[in-house]
Formats: C-alpha cells, structure tokens, sequence
C-alpha cells in the first residue's frame, strides 16, 4: 500500500533512470494511468503498458534514452498530501521557459498544462518534468 500514487511513480521512473534500467514496474490506477498517458504523448517515455502475467496486475513502463543520456532530466512532485497547490490557468508556471511542463488534475481530467491554458482551466498540480 502506498500513500501518494503520484510521488511512488515519480520517484520509480527518477530511479529507473538513475539505475539505466530500459524497464520499470508500477502498481496499476487510474490516476497513475492518465500520468502515463500524458507522459507518452509529450515523448517523455517510449510506451507503457499493463502487466497481467502474475498476481499483482503492474504497469510495465518503458524509458526512453537520448544516446546514453535519459530524456527526463528532472522530474518533481509540487503537490503532496500535507500540501496541495492548486493555481488558475492564468497563474500555471512556466518550467524552464517552456522547455519542460506541469501535469495539472483538473475537472476535465488529468491533462498537460499547455493544454490547461487553452482550454482555461485551472486545479491542482501535481508534478513537474524537464
């Protein structure tokens, strides 16, 4: 049993990379799910996919490498259980000019934040990547 969903996979895929491991394993939820999802159409990771082969149903995530060097340089978690940031749309920050982004869950969903401020929405953040 885990505490925060966000943190155990930020720091599985931090881990993995730091390990040079080209595969890691993550508990399966919603929430981590949509993360991925978001993770792979921004071309942080390669693919992800569910793993039924033993008891514990896993998500098998697949890391992806520039050369030798990985392609996530940092990755954070902003919000955490004892505090919650939340921001507008207006107000979501720029990671690195622009160059990096922040996950935001939203009303609408678990989203990019390019894509929270088209659609003006704002909620909580949940991690940033660079």
């Amino acid at each position: 049993m885990f505490n925060h969903p966000v943190s155990d996979i930020v720091t599985i895929i931090r881990n993995g990379y730091l390990a040079k491991r080209q595969v890691v394993s993550s508990p399966v939820s919603k929430l981590r799910e949509n993360i991925l999802k978001i993770l792979k159409e921004e071309g942080y990771i390669l693919n992800y996919s569910k793993n039924n082969s033993s008891k514990i149903i896993k998500f098998d995530i697949h890391l992806k490498y520039s050369g030798n060097a990985p392609v996530i340089n940092e990755i954070n978690v902003i919000s955490k259980p004892g505090k919650r940031i939340y921001c507008n749309s207006d107000k979501i920050p720029l990671i690195k000019n622009g160059l990096g982004m922040v996950v935001i869950s939203t009303s609408h969903g678990v989203i990019a934040d390019h894509e929270a401020r088209a659609k003006n929405l704002g909620g909580e953040l949940l991690l940033k990547i660079f």
